[in-house]
């Protein structure tokens, strides 16, 4: 019997099996009725059948192996993709969505194999067959990793946004009990709070605008025209109030005033320094220099301390990346390694670029702020 015969025949017994495979991945499994083990186990089957009854040539039997059939523009999901969504949200993992195609493409062959005795299978239809359960696999996983990032994006950006309103009161509660002139261990105790909504405040933005970034939102600018004289210092200010035990000096020369986002800019010299501070030498001064000429005004944010390994500065503006000192544990400061990453997207977003250079004497980055988007273009 012709293997596509054989499914459509033996449909219930090899569903069965498929519905008895998928109770055992645990724990997403537990508790599910039948119907919901089996979703769409029969409809992928049908398709796999028809598709072994349908001639393919060699071109097109080559890109299903590889999990890339061609498909009509306007087709509908599959019944293999609408299989990865529901599983998706069952909450299996990706290992367990594969092994289900790994236990049907085992049982379906052994069951058409004892079926075909003493006959031997036609070599041809495993040939295809194989390759149907690799199309529809592809299907599966791309599907379930959309969904899996989606549900990710949606998770962080509430948290995002829930956690603004009660960091918003710590802050506004630490500034009060500041304001009070209570004493000194009051002082100490707002101080160390202020400095903790801080961080907070910079780790949750970073995190939203990464959220935005993979959404394909990208970073959101408003440009005006803006002193960055004034936003730099401001921001700096900001920080030494933070970091009052760390020495920031900023150095201005030439014409500063420009249309651009001044908040997006305060955040992006805001990350520098905060970084500059975390890995720099901390005896030494993290030093701000702020130069414009016609066509641009650039940014350069040094500290001295130790030099940035190639390998580590080669992907330094990456997402995700964090300095040696997390992998040995000696960095406290709770870094989610993304700061550096939103900083080139705020340069990016302003049509302007950033690089970064580092040596035994100092760690420098350096951002260029075209004064207009037609002279970037």
């Amino acid at each position: 019997m012709r293997l596509a015969d054989f499914i459509l025949g033996n449909m219930e017994s090899i569903v069965a099996q498929w519905e008895a495979f998928a109770a055992t991945l645990l724990p997403a499994a537990a508790g599910m009725e039948s119907l919901a083990l089996r979703d769409d186990a029969q409809q992928i089957l049908e398709a796999v059948a028809k598709d072994l009854r349908n001639s393919q040539t060699r071109e097109a039997q080559h890109e299903k192996s590889l999990g890339r059939a061609a498909r009509p523009a306007d087709a509908s999901e599959t019944a293999a993709e609408m299989h990865a969504i529901l599983r998706a949200r069952g909450g299996f993992n990706i290992r367990q969505l594969a092994a289900e195609y790994r236990a049907l493409r085992a049982s379906v062959l052994r069951l058409w194999m004892d079926d075909c005795q003493p006959d031997a299978p036609h070599l041809d239809d495993v040939i295809r067959f194989d390759e149907a359960i690799d199309q529809a696999l592809a299907e599966s996983v791309d599907h379930f990793s959309e969904q899996v990032d989606q549900a990710r994006s949606l998770l962080l950006g509430m948290l995002g946004h829930d956690m603004r309103s009660p960091l918003q009161t710590i802050q506004v509660t630490a500034s009060y009990l500041a304001a009070l002139n209570a004493g000194e261990r009051v002082s100490d105790a707002a101080g160390r709070l202020i400095r903790s909504g801080a961080r907070m405040q910079s780790l949750l933005d970073d995190l939203c605008d990464f959220n935005r970034i993979r959404l394909g939102l990208g970073i959101n600018v408003t440009p005006t025209n803006v002193d960055l004289a004034d936003v730099f210092t401001d921001e700096l200010d900001r920080l030494r109030a933070v970091h009052p035990d760390r020495q920031i000096e900023m150095e201005l020369q030439g014409n500063p005033q420009g249309v651009w986002d001044g908040p997006r800019l305060q955040q992006l010299l805001g990350n520098l320094v905060l970084n500059a501070l975390r890995y720099g030498a901390p005896n030494a001064a993290v030093r701000v220099a702020v130069t414009g000429d016609e066509a641009e005004v650039r940014l350069e944010v040094r500290n001295s301390g130790p030099a940035i390994e190639g390998s580590l500065l080669d992907h330094i503006f990456d997402p995700l990346q964090r300095g040696p000192d997390h992998e040995n544990g000696r960095d406290g400061n709770g870094s989610l390694g993304l700061g550096l990453y939103i900083v080139s997207e705020i340069a990016k977003a302003h049509h302007g670029t950033i690089e970064a250079r580092s040596d035994q004497t100092e760690t420098a980055f350096t951002v260029r702020l075209p004064r207009s988007t037609e002279r970037s273009k």
